[in-house]
């Protein structure tokens, strides 16, 4: 069974007409990116590879954990007391972040960067077996993200206060990307970084970009393909499978629940989200990990959000379609 998702458009989407579609492909962030689309006239491949890995390396130099000279990791060393100017699209981000902290109660939070190293899945040395839950609770305090003081581009550095914005940054990166190519005077394309998606006008056949939703190894005899036209969508997913580590007969994924400072451990086997801005999207499938399948059913429900979530039940996996979703379906 294949199940096809299509988005309300308000108008329709931009087709080129004529030209073949390229790829174009690199890598970032410790994963792969790839975009296709319909080039425009006077755009060479190489050229347009260039700007769209410059946009990606200036993620990494500003947010990623794995580089001590980055600006995230500046400030996480800087001295209590001080503030560190950010560069306006990391502040951009952490306001993005705020914000969903804010409206998940705390389920995602972006000041996880001292129990992400102390989980193993930061970049310092990892001992192979979880922390204690002492060392644990000290290295995150629930509702860190409300020590975040952020004026302008400006942060302030309260003492001890790490971030970590993996949850956020690479569904970022997508959305700049997109933006390069629009600049560029592309209209029709397709952007994934390490999963991650957006998708803007047609191919100039007239067909949408088609993207199958990921599917855990664990559902794929047991819950239907799901095809979406990413019409000027963007999609995102986050699942327990994707990174993790196994200790003693249990294993523990890379998804952080803040309240628990330890790995979400609420049955959820993936979440992904279709939203306009894969920032958001990216955001979002983190928090609905984090909440659960009922809980994170009731939230994307009340903010309008389409999401699927697929958990573990007592008769195997079981799937939740919020009504935004739903109403994307084709009968």
């Amino acid at each position: 069974m294949t199940r096809v998702l299509v988005p309300l458009l308000a108008q329709p989407p931009a087709r080129p007409i004529g030209g073949a579609v390229l790829t174009l492909n690199g890598a970032t962030m410790g994963t792969t990116w790839r975009v296709k689309l319909v080039a425009p006239p006077t755009a060479s491949p190489a050229a347009l590879t260039a700007r769209i890995q410059h946009e990606l390396d200036q993620v990494c130099a500003q947010m990623s954990a794995w580089e001590p000279l980055s600006d995230l990791s500046r400030f996480n060393r800087a001295a209590a007391g001080s503030w560190t100017v950010l560069p306006s699209g990391m502040a951009q981000v952490l306001r993005a972040a705020l914000d969903v902290a804010q409206a998940s109660d705390g389920a995602f939070d972006p000041t996880l960067g001292a129990l992400t190293d102390l989980w193993g899945f930061g970049p310092s040395a990892f001992s192979g077996a979880p922390p204690s839950r002492e060392a644990a609770l000290a290295a995150h305090a629930p509702d860190g993200w409300r020590r975040v003081q952020l004026e302008g581009d400006r942060l302030f550095q309260p003492g001890d206060l790490r971030l970590d914005l993996n949850g956020v940054a690479k569904g970022f990166a997508v959305d700049l990307v997109a933006a390069a190519l629009d600049r560029a005077g592309a209209r029709a394309y397709l952007v994934e970084v390490g999963g991650e998606l957006r998708g803007a006008g047609a191919k100039p056949d007239g067909q949408p970009w088609w993207v199958e939703l990921e599917r855990p190894p664990a559902a794929e005899d047991q819950s239907p393909r799901t095809l979406v036209a990413l019409h000027e969508l963007s999609c995102a997913t986050s699942g327990d499978y994707r990174r993790f580590f196994d200790h003693a007969g249990r294993r523990y994924a890379h998804t952080l629940d803040p309240a628990a400072a330890a790995p979400a451990d609420r049955g959820v086997v993936s979440v992904t989200v279709l939203h306009p801005n894969c920032m958001l999207a990216d955001a979002w499938a983190t928090a609905l990990t984090v909440l659960g399948p009922e809980s994170g059913e009731a939230l994307a429900t009340r903010l309008g959000l389409a999401a699927l979530i697929l958990s573990r039940g007592s008769d195997g996996l079981e799937e939740r379609l919020s009504p935004a979703l739903r109403a994307m379906l084709e009968p």
